[in-house]
């Protein structure tokens, strides 16, 4: 009996480490999409609890209703911005994601070819195994009948 061998075990190998690290970029490009959504969440948070500080002043002046117009106007350009990079971060992502399933399903088909062989030999290995009991009882049943027959 031989020892189990897959001849493609460092393909297998090979496969494993590229689908780590395609889960690695596809965790990082996530987490910077969240991070963007965090970021515009914020600002979002921000621009509310300013202007209701503002609606809350008695005694409210020009100029301080001329800084709100103009943060929310920074709020406004802001947000674009954070719009704009997130639906860039959220196509990275989707990259990401594909890169990531295509390297599970090549290391999903090694592991089933892997998993095919391993039961074939296991198969192979319970033959001989019941052959060797087989011819072992024979020979023990031939010398029990010769020395019966003596």
């Amino acid at each position: 009996m031989t020892a189990f061998r897959f001849r493609l075990d460092k393909v297998l190998a090979w496969r494993r480490m590229q689908l780590e690290l395609a889960e690695g970029e596809f965790r990082r490009e996530t987490a910077a999409l969240a991070e963007l959504d965090q970021a515009s969440a914020e600002l979002q948070t921000r621009a509310v609890q300013t202007e209701a500080e503002v609606r809350a002043w008695s005694p409210v002046a020009g100029r301080d209703l001329a800084a709100l117009g103009g943060f929310q106007l920074y709020v406004e350009r802001r947000a674009k911005q954070l719009a704009a990079r997130r639906q860039e971060q959220a196509r990275r992502v989707a990259e990401r994601e594909q890169a990531m399933l295509e390297a599970r399903r090549r290391c999903r088909l090694l592991e089933r070819l892997r998993d095919r062989r391993l039961a074939e030999w296991q198969s192979g290995v319970q033959r001989e195994l019941t052959q060797i009991a087989e011819e072992s009882y024979l020979a023990r049943f031939a010398r029990q009948s010769s020395i019966m027959d003596k």
